[in-house]
């Protein structure tokens, strides 16, 4: 019998396949609290503006969720991101490669079900090295 997934696991990945990976407004506006934060700001269009904006250095970024640990108003996933450069990122000019990371998310739910806080970090330097970046250490 398949288990049962709590509500915080199956807004988790709804968040990650319609609204990191699909930018989809009304599935950001149903999931995210207007206090979640984003880029340049909160609720659900600043989500989807961090996300989209993303995608100006990585115009086919996807994520893939490994695993979620969820309940209580809470969740926390694993997740793997993949895309290619076709666009500048940070420091690196575009380089065409295809880059795969990974990170952890952290999410708080309202009293709504939404999702009104996010916290992530993710391997970064990871990404860069790929990318060809060098971190220069200060002198």
């Amino acid at each position: 019998m398949p288990h049962a997934t709590r509500p915080e696991e199956h807004a988790v990945r709804r968040l990650v396949d319609r609204v990191w990976n699909d930018l989809d407004a009304a599935a950001a506006h149903e999931l995210v609290s207007p206090d979640c934060p984003g880029l340049d700001g909160s609720g659900p269009e600043a989500v989807l503006d961090w996300h989209d904006d993303r995608r100006s250095a990585f115009p086919d970024l996807r994520y893939a969720v490994d695993d979620v640990v969820a309940g209580s108003g809470h969740a926390a996933f694993r997740w793997t991101a993949s895309g290619t450069q076709d666009g500048p990122y940070g420091p690196v000019p575009p380089t065409g490669r295809s880059a795969s990371w990974t990170g952890a998310t952290f999410v708080r739910f309202d009293a709504k079900g939404r999702i009104d806080d996010v916290w992530s970090v993710n391997d970064l330097f990871g990404l860069l090295q790929q990318l060809g970046g060098q971190v220069v250490p200060p002198e």
